[in-house]
């Protein structure tokens, strides 16, 4: 009986997490201040991007995963921070926040 409760549990278990596993990736865009990760905030070694958003009163920073200082939207933000916004796919990683840039997905006002 012990075993058809566990076998349950587990066939059960893998119905949601291969559910899950399906779902798209919601995109979403995040306004705020886009800045060079090295030049604006001291963080990375190479020039990349990173925007700063405001949420629940906090400021809170993600960082591109994209090609860096090979991305035409670069040279705005080298010299020094500009207001805009990125539309992509938002992960977590190591304790930072990524966003995946959609194609043309990065605006500036």
């Amino acid at each position: 009986m012990k075993n058809l409760v566990l076998a349950s549990f587990a066939l059960i278990f893998s119905f949601v997490m291969v559910s899950a596993a399906d779902k798209p990736a919601k995109e979403v865009t995040l306004k705020g201040e886009i800045n060079c990760s090295k030049c604006a905030l001291n963080e990375t070694a190479d020039c990349g991007h990173a925007i700063k958003v405001t949420e629940n009163g906090k400021d809170v920073i993600y960082y591109f995963k994209d090609k860096g200082k090979a991305e035409s939207y670069h040279d705005v933000v080298c010299n020094g921070p500009a207001k805009g916004s990125v539309k992509g796919v938002v992960l977590e990683k190591d304790g930072k926040k990524w966003i995946v840039p959609a194609k043309d997905g990065v605006k500036y006002d």
